[in-house]
């Protein structure tokens, strides 16, 4: 039972990896694993996460065989 997170753009180089599948756990949230893979930092502001390709909240409830993205801030000009 896993859950497959991914980084893109700098959060990579932050991670230090673009991929990795997390052991799932009753409860993990969307918070909860970038917290586990960071050391527990807190995720730096302007950060968009989504799950199964929505977009969603820190605190959004994971369940086995989900996907988790994290991207940075986009800017545009």
């Amino acid at each position: 039972m896993a859950i497959k997170v991914r980084f893109f753009a700098s959060l990579a180089e932050t991670v230090g990896r673009r991929e990795v599948d997390v052991e799932f756990r009753d409860g993990l949230t969307v918070e909860a694993i970038w917290k586990d893979l960071t050391a527990g930092e807190s995720l730096p502001s302007g950060i968009l996460c989504a799950v199964n390709h929505t977009y969603c909240t820190l605190d959004q409830i994971l369940k086995d065989s989900d996907e988790v993205a994290y991207f940075p801030p986009v800017t545009g000009g």
